[in-house]
Order: structure tokens, then sequence, then C-alpha cells
């Protein structure tokens, strides 16, 4: 009897365990995470500022990165699912999906993230959000805010398939010497567009 009772007990475990389980899930469903369709959106309002987001392919900008990624597991702009260790970004008016090439500013390191969001706000010199993987990535989760350049690239699909499967892509060399001066100079002169 005593079996039965314990065969018994574990079935409605189960049962229960299952049900916990599915209710965690809050109901969310969370889009695949994929290339297409790209969304460019239509404008947006927070904290008072309208933005617009808009296809900007020559987007070659000099500002802050920040980095989040107490979030894990919430829903993200586009509809996927925010895992902060993989190597994605939010920005403010990118089309999501969107690939851009990061670079640390500090130290010329560079690395190819998918932004997937919307942010940062507040702060106007704060040009993408990065997520906690990404930060680590970049060498820059040590600091609140980095002095980066972000530009808008085209990777190729094997550069592409691993951000999207939550890898890293193929590791870029740091930017010369010379390069990473004048990109500092521009900084330092508050010049933030190329």
């Amino acid at each position: 009897m005593s079996g039965s009772l314990t065969g018994a007990f574990r079935a409605a475990f189960a049962i229960l365990l299952t049900a916990s389980l599915a209710a965690c899930g809050g109901g969310t469903k969370f889009r695949p995470v994929s290339d297409s369709p790209v969304r460019v959106g239509a404008p947006y309002k927070v904290r008072g500022t309208t933005y617009t987001p808009a296809a900007q392919p020559g987007y070659d900008m000099l500002g802050y990165a920040t980095w989040y990624g107490g979030e894990s597991g919430n829903q993200v702009a586009n509809g996927e699912r925010f895992r902060p260790n993989w190597l994605t970004a939010a920005h403010k008016t990118l089309p999501l999906p969107s690939y851009v090439e990061v670079t640390a500013l500090d130290t010329g390191r560079r690395i190819l993230v998918r932004v997937n969001d919307r942010g940062p706000f507040g702060e106007s010199a704060r040009i993408i959000d990065l997520s906690r993987g990404a930060a680590e990535a970049l060498g820059v989760r040590g600091k609140g805010k980095a002095a980066v350049r972000v530009r808008v690239v085209e990777p190729a699909e094997k550069d592409r398939a691993a951000l999207r499967k939550g890898k890293a892509a193929k590791e870029l060399p740091p930017v010369s010497a010379a390069a990473l001066a004048n990109l500092q100079a521009q900084f330092a002169s508050g010049v933030g567009t190329r």
C-alpha cells in the first residue's frame, strides 16, 4: 500500500510542478531570435522626448555606452527574450534588429553586437546600452559608462548566426593607434557624428 501511495504522491507532485513551471512563464510569448522581419517602428515618447526610429545605414557616432543585465528573461523591444550574457544592445532609433561595431575609445578594442532593444534613455550623450555580456566582451563592464564609437555594419552571415545563438562573432582586431588617437580627439572636441 505504501508503494502505491508513494507512486500517487509522485504523480501528484509531477502535475503540480508542471503547472507551477507553466505559470512561471507568465503567459509572455517571446519572438524567436531572427533577423526578419526588421522592424523600424513608429515614433515613440519616453520622459517627454520623442524618438523616431529610422533606417540609418551610415550611422557612425561617438558617445557613451552603459550596460544593463538585471532584466534577465524580460521581453525586449523586438519581442525576443533578454539574455544578459548574449552580445546584444539597446539603441534609441536603429531598426530592430541591427548590427553594430562598438569600439572602446580607451583601448581600441572592437566587437560586433546585435541591437534588439530600445534605450538608453536619459542623458543624451549615452548612445547605446550594452548587455552585460557585450560590456564584458568589450572590456567596459567595470565602468559605469565608457566612451565608444558605434557604427552600423553588415556582418557576414556566419557572424550574424553566431550572435543570434548567443555566441560571439569573429574577433575583430583593435583599431590602429593612429585611428584611435583620431577618434579620441574627435570625442574630446565633442564631435558626435562623422
